[in-house]
């Protein structure tokens, strides 16, 4: 941030540059992901993908529906669209039967219903335990809003009922509702998530977790099969050169896999040793968490299945498993679009000659360009429309006396 004369804060153009690149890169993370140009429909109920409810189509008061990315561009243009980041395992209702007269121009043909969708407050742009819109006009706080992995609801930092971690994009969080619906997940919460009431850096959190772990796993007097099991897990520990650091190991962002399943219930294990955890409040994960999540048997049918948490098993459910496919997706268009960019293709229709003044005239803005958005840079103050044109007026004026300096050489 820089202040004017007046004192007024403002910011710089390299704040907004800087802003506009992350939003970008987070809007390509969660969008490309997704198909923009073909109805997700065909394809059943996608594991995940980006979703959009129409208050135009399906007011409040009706019923909830959602569409697809596609869906959102090419049959609801114009419309008045929430917009609902992703959802899990979720078939596009666009034109369905909770549409009335209009129907889906990419793909027509649908059931009336679609029977296993779920639905909240979110498809009516409501959200939180507040039921409250996001943004929020008559809400003077500014507050993020951190979505449970397992409602998919979004709620505010305030309403969790526990402090917010730093780092708190690089963990899950599972609000108190779905915790409670889950009361195995207290046991897990007990050994494997960021301590309760702290402030503290995730990434250390996680490294006291796992320590607490290795201690536990030393002073345990069990057989050896458990306790090579438990160690496996220990050995798990986030670290860069031997520290407990904010990123993630390779192996774990791709959405490595997870360890071998122990031979006893690990959930059982976990709850015997006599930890307790308060039970209240929001719960967040550190990252591969679901990794150290006992997959026996009797865990998946007593436990994940009766509970419709399945998908905690399943490493490519998370937000993070669909943000590096659609970076993936992205990057590999990019690479194809490079061989069809029209700017080289019209190079190349023209002579070396022509070419290369077109290079070097290309350089020379692009040096002036920088070199005048510096000095606004130094000062700390702000480019504003009348700025650019006044550049730009500049450059078509040195032009002009550079035609007119030429006529007098002219035979």
């Amino acid at each position: 941030m820089a202040a004017n004369e007046g004192d007024e804060a403002t910011v710089s153009l390299v704040d907004v540059l800087e802003e506009d690149e992350e939003l970008e890169n987070e809007a390509s993370a969660v969008l490309a992901g997704s198909d923009s140009e073909k109805c997700s429909y065909p394809e059943g109920y996608v594991k995940r993908q980006a979703l959009y409810a129409c208050s135009t189509c399906t007011p409040k008061g009706g019923q909830p529906a959602g569409v697809c990315l596609a869906c959102s561009y090419k049959c609801h243009e114009g419309h008045d669209l929430f917009e609902l980041y992703t959802k899990r395992n979720f078939r596009c209702d666009c034109g369905n039967g909770k549409f009335e007269e209009m129907r889906c121009k990419l793909y027509s043909d649908k059931d009336q219903l679609n029977m296993e969708n779920k639905y909240s407050h979110n498809f009516f742009g409501l959200y939180c335990t507040c039921n409250r819109p996001y943004p929020d006009p008559e809400d003077p706080v500014e507050d993020e809003m951190i979505q449970c992995i397992v409602c998919e609801d979004w709620l505010h930092g305030r309403h969790l009922g526990c402090p917010v971690p730093e780092c708190v994009e690089l963990q899950e969080m599972v609000c108190e509702s779905c915790m409670n619906n889950a009361p195995f997940l207290w046991t897990y919460a007990t050994h494997l998530a960021v301590p309760a009431a702290t402030k503290a850096s995730p990434c250390k959190a996680e490294g006291e977790v796992a320590n607490e772990e290795g201690d536990r796993e030393e002073g345990k007097n069990t057989t050896e099969e458990a306790s090579t099991s438990l160690n496996d897990q220990g050995e798990e520990k986030v670290k860069s050169n031997g520290v407990p650091g904010c990123k993630r190991r390779h192996q774990e962002m791709e959405g490595g896999s997870p360890s071998k399943a122990p031979s006893e219930c690990r959930l059982k294990e976990l709850g015997g040793t006599g930890t307790e955890r308060a039970e209240f409040g929001a719960v967040f994960w550190p990252s591969a968490w679901r990794t150290k999540l006992c997959s026996c048997v009797s865990c998946k049918q007593k436990s994940y299945a009766e509970a419709g948490m399945s998908f905690l098993l399943d490493e490519s459910d998370t937000v993070l498993a669909y943000e590096n496919k659609g970076k993936t997706t992205e990057q590999e268009q990019a690479g194809t679009a490079e061989g069809r960019d029209p700017l080289m293709s019209a190079l190349n229709t023209l002579g070396r000659v022509q070419q290369l003044e077109i290079i070097h005239g290309y350089n020379d803005m692009k040096t002036e360009l920088k070199d005048f958005l510096q000095r606004f840079a130094a000062e700390g103050k702000v480019v504003t429309p009348e700025d650019i044109r006044q550049f730009f007026q500049q450059q078509q004026n040195r032009k002009r006396r550079r035609a007119n300096a030429g006529q007098y050489y002219c035979s």
